[in-house]
């Protein structure tokens, strides 16, 4: 008997996936420039990194990653949780490139956890199922010998009829079932995240790869926890879980349509074409709030008049506006 997801469609989760379907459609059909492009996949691949391994444990600040992208030096930094993010990197750009791959089979499995876990699990084989019990929490996962069944099952639900579903409930219910059997010794987590994304990208949800849904779970890590065992503690009902995700989706589409509306600003009706100093930067004062220009300048690794050179068309095209006095005048978002 194959695997089959039990959930209902509630009126919570309905109304959920219908505003994700419009505000996708709105983005998609946003006047976003090409050379936009690229740096917002940057951003989001930095952003899905940093969150994924930061519910791990990896201590790694959001810039400490984005320097690892960079290939800068970062003071003081245990090699493992270098490790950790150059591994995640190298797994979304191997899901990037097979993101229009048809069926998926254990050995795609294999290698996709073979490149996040490499040379960081703490017990079992990297690119291998288990072979040895493991909890979770309180959880007692699937003994051993049932694993590859198990995953046999769940794969063919993925490849044949997983499509049926919208990929907003295909992603979250291949993510709680991943994270259920834990096929692996260690990284079962990072795993499970970087599938759930895989579906977005092979159903052709995110088409330019630019929705960071990871970073939703980080912020309230704990909460992730608790949905993910509340499917258990409900005889496997999805219906909670489903909810969880789609409110998660909606959070991050909200999120992707804020920076699409940076990106779109007008300047003597011309489209600002961000460079991806200035796409970074917007992002740091998101993030921030407010900055020095010594913060800035630092931050970016560029000269004084190099930071002058991005801030003079963002403040011209009304992105960025300067406050305080001229010696101790900080920039924040307009």
């Amino acid at each position: 008997m194959g695997y089959e997801p039990q959930f209902t469609i509630s009126s919570a989760l309905l109304t959920r996936v219908e505003q994700i379907a419009a505000l996708r459609e709105r983005i998609l059909a946003a006047t976003v420039q090409v050379p936009w492009i690229p740096a917002l996949q940057k951003d989001t691949r930095t952003r899905n990194t940093h969150s994924s391994t930061a519910i791990e444990g990896n201590p790694l600040t959001l810039e400490q990653v984005r320097a690892v992208e960079e290939g800068r030096e970062i003071p003081a930094v245990a090699g493992r949780a270098k490790r950790e993010v150059t591994n995640y990197f190298a797994g979304l750009r191997f899901i990037e490139n097979n993101a229009t791959k048809k069926t998926i089979n254990h050995e795609d499995i294999f290698t996709l956890h073979r490149i996040l876990a490499n040379e960081v699990m703490d017990q079992g084989t990297a690119g291998r199922y288990r072979t040895i019990a493991v909890r979770v929490g309180r959880y007692l996962p699937p003994p051993p010998g049932e694993v590859s069944g198990l995953m046999f099952e769940l794969l063919t639900w993925w490849n044949q009829e997983s499509a049926k579903l919208s990929p907003v409930l295909s992603s979250a219910i291949l993510h709680y079932r991943f994270e259920a059997i834990h096929p692996f010794a260690d990284g079962n987590g990072r795993s499970g995240r970087a599938l759930a994304l895989w579906e977005l990208y092979r159903r052709g949800f995110d088409t330019h790869h630019i929705f960071s849904v990871d970073e939703f779970y980080w912020e309230d890590r704990p909460r992730y926890y608790r949905e993910l065992d509340a499917v258990r503690k409900q005889g496997e009902d999805l219906t909670g879980w489903l909810e969880y995700a789609a409110e998660g989706l909606l959070a991050t589409l909200e999120h992707v349509w804020t920076r699409v509306q940076h990106f779109s600003a007008q300047s003597t009706q011309k489209k600002l074409v961000l460079r991806p100093k200035q796409e970074q930067l917007l992002q740091m004062l998101r993030d921030n709030k407010t900055m020095s220009p010594s913060e800035i300048w630092s931050a970016l690794g560029i000269s004084k008049q190099g930071a002058l050179d991005l801030l003079r068309p963002l403040l011209a095209a009304g992105l960025v506006k300067r406050v305080g006095s001229k010696k101790s005048g900080r920039y924040i978002l307009a």
